[in-house]
């Protein structure tokens, strides 16, 4: 009895490392495929859900830049700066669809001649 008390924890760990050596293979594949599969879901949807909170912020941006150009005080710098950071945001779906080898009409695609009603499904 003494032996165990002072050993437990080796115990544990080499009954825990046993028990994981011992799991069937294809068991853990399919438990790791869909684990991927959630994530990649995940961040798809937190990509498009940041990408139109930033166009909704650009577009104030777009807004703040027409009122200083009708002052005067259009700073074109910021105006392209503004222009191209949306721009690549739009592409930014495609890109990483054709980086990933996700070919035409991946997940994340682009914004550029999309024709979506107000829900988001294609009209």
């Amino acid at each position: 009895m003494q032996f165990l008390k002072k050993n437990i924890w080796t115990i544990c760990c080499l009954t825990l490392v046993v028990l994981l050596g011992s799991v069937d293979s294809a068991f853990a594949q399919a438990k790791a495929q869909d684990l991927m599969g959630t994530a990649q879901s995940k961040a798809v949807a937190v990509f498009k859900s940041v990408k139109a909170i930033i166009f909704v912020v650009g577009g104030f941006g777009l807004v703040a830049l027409a009122f200083m150009a009708i002052f005067g005080k259009l700073d074109w710098k910021k105006f392209a700066m503004l222009a191209v950071g949306l721009a690549i945001l739009a592409a930014a779906g495609a890109i990483v669809d054709y980086s990933t080898g996700a070919g035409t009409g991946g997940e994340l695609a682009d914004t550029f001649g999309k024709d979506l009603s107000y829900d988001g499904t294609r009209s």
